[in-house]
């Protein structure tokens, strides 16, 4: 973190404006937090998850959100990556129509990546953006150049760092307030605007706080009311049940949904996590074309276009390799199929994760769009999903397999050691796992083992079992990797982190939130 930075980022006037916006937001995000959990209490308690009957009248009106801006007209395709420099050049180069620059999920709450994060924007914004390193130089192509969108932290988490009044900040209101302060006025000035992904919201009313500090903000900084534009995530099972509310509630500001599948299945282990009926099975055998995910992303296409909203598709994990073709090759495969499906479902566009993987979506949505920007006008009108169909986790096929419950196991201790030193984005076995890939490794294995699941033998899963396979994957993951670099690498923290999460009597509701206190 560069003294430059910390000085224009954090200067006294953008400082003061996050701490306005907590002053007035933060208690109304504490209440809806506390919601949040006596929702839950309800659910494990017996009631029934649905559609909001005091709602109806929302669904079933007839109205539209605002037309995009022009430089959201066209998301064919995204490319999803953190904010450190060689990403933000790396992506800006891509030829994406949008870089969905992450301060969340794919990015790790280290201050260091917080602050360098805004600067790195404040910079790919002006198009001065540059790196050296002592191998090559980062430096921007000559265009076109993607659409910026960026996503704060959810509502969850706070930012110990830049308290108010003594208590920490709101992350999400640190992060947005922050980027709009310092790029709103210039974004307008280049033919662009301020654009958002909001993450992790579980009802309407979340949607219309955002709303809220939107308008507050504008208003506050002389900025049109209605230039902020939002895109979605639904990423949540209770925001399933509330497409249409959550993008009434943003109306004046909305562009979109989004299909955070990887959060979504997160989201239904950890909400249902003490229902043995609900039980899932391996990772790798809940695709997108089970019954429940199928119902899920097809409300949320008919959905969006029956208000004019884009319907983004969610992020394929498969990555490509450049040394191996095999795995090159199964990689495009997979993608490919994934991208098609969407492509053919009437999403306008969808998320890669990697450079080379962004001519494969852009063929494939090239081929369905032709020359039209988007396909808002493939309505889907046949479609009808009940609540039934949002909760059938029973019809899935697969089992829980020790494979399975080994890969969770890996998967999460290498994720945590990464994240725990500022990574958040990171290759595992062919994939690209964030924070959301790796929330769904360790909820399962916690499932799983409180809900008395059998791996397919007969074994059964306990917490012995679940340590001794720890044990084992160290040891892999230590030869691999080397005495030098298994000294500087932080395993036994991540262990213990691990273990918290995936171990504990009680279910901490975030990783990122159990794991803040371990990093500067």
């Amino acid at each position: 973190m560069e003294g430059a930075a910390v000085t224009e980022i954090l200067s006294e006037q953008a400082v003061a404006f996050v701490t306005d916006l907590n002053r007035r937001f933060r208690p109304r995000r504490n209440e809806l937090l506390a919601q949040r959990a006596a929702r839950r209490a309800e659910i494990a308690a017996g009631a029934s998850l649905g559609f909001r009957p005091e709602t109806a009248h929302i669904r079933d009106g007839d109205w539209t959100v605002p037309p995009a801006p022009a430089d959201l007209t066209d998301r064919r395709v995204e490319i999803t990556g953190p904010t450190e420099r060689k990403m933000t050049i790396n992506a800006l180069n891509s030829g994406a129509k949008v870089w969905l620059a992450d301060l969340e999920d794919a990015n790790t709450p280290h201050w260091a990546n917080v602050v360098d994060g805004q600067q790195n924007l404040h910079d790919a914004i002006r198009r001065t953006v540059r790196l050296e390193t002592p191998a090559k130089t980062y430096e921007l192509g000559g265009g076109p150049y993607p659409t910026i969108v960026m996503r704060p932290r959810g509502w969850h988490l706070d930012e110990r760092h830049l308290p108010v009044d003594g208590e920490p900040a709101v992350g999400a209101l640190v992060d947005f307030g922050l980027y709009f302060f310092h790029n709103a006025a210039e974004l307008l000035a280049r033919g662009s605007g301020p654009y958002f992904y909001l993450p992790k919201m579980e009802s309407y009313r979340e949607a219309e706080l955002w709303n809220d500090v939107f308008t507050y903000a504008q208003e506050t900084l002389g900025i049109p009311v209605g230039t902020i534009r939002a895109t979605v995530l639904i990423e949540t099972i209770p925001a399933a049940f509330e497409m249409d509310e959550i993008l009434y509630a943003l109306r004046p500001h909305m562009s979109g949904l989004n299909a955070g599948r990887w959060d979504y299945l997160f989201s239904i282990i950890k909400y249902f996590r003490d229902n043995p009926g609900m039980v899932l099975p391996d990772r790798a055998a809940v695709t997108m074309t089970a019954p429940f995910m199928r119902a899920y992303t097809e409300l949320l296409v008919s959905t969006c276009h029956r208000r004019g909203a884009f319907a983004m598709g969610g992020m394929a994990a498969f990555i490509p390799s450049r040394r191996d073709p095999q795995v090159n090759e199964v990689a495009l495969a997979k993608v490919r199929e994934d991208k098609e499906r969407e492509a053919g479902d009437g999403f306008d566009g969808s998320w890669v994760a990697h450079p080379d993987l962004v001519p494969v979506c852009r063929e494939i949505f090239d081929r369905v769009l032709g020359e039209r920007p988007n396909q808002v006008d493939v309505t889907r009108d046949e479609v009808s999903v009940t609540a039934e169909q949002l909760l059938d986790v029973a019809a899935t096929g697969g089992a829980v397999t020790e494979a399975g419950l080994r890969s969770n196991v890996s998967v999460g201790l290498q994720y945590l050691e990464a994240w725990l030193r500022g990574n958040g984005a990171v290759a595992i076995f062919n994939l690209m796992e964030d924070a959301a890939t790796a929330e769904i490794s360790r909820s399962q294995v916690w499932q799983w083992l409180h809900n008395d699941v059998r791996l397919d033998d007969g074994t059964p899963i306990t917490a012995d079992l679940v340590t001794r396979i720890e044990d084992e994957e160290l040891a892999k993951i230590r030869e691999t990797a080397g005495e030098q670099a298994w000294a500087e690498a932080r395993f036994d923290d991540a262990r213990k982190l691990f273990e918290r999460v995936a171990l504990a009597d009680d279910f901490a509701d975030f990783l990122t939130t159990a794991a803040y206190d371990a990093i500067d």
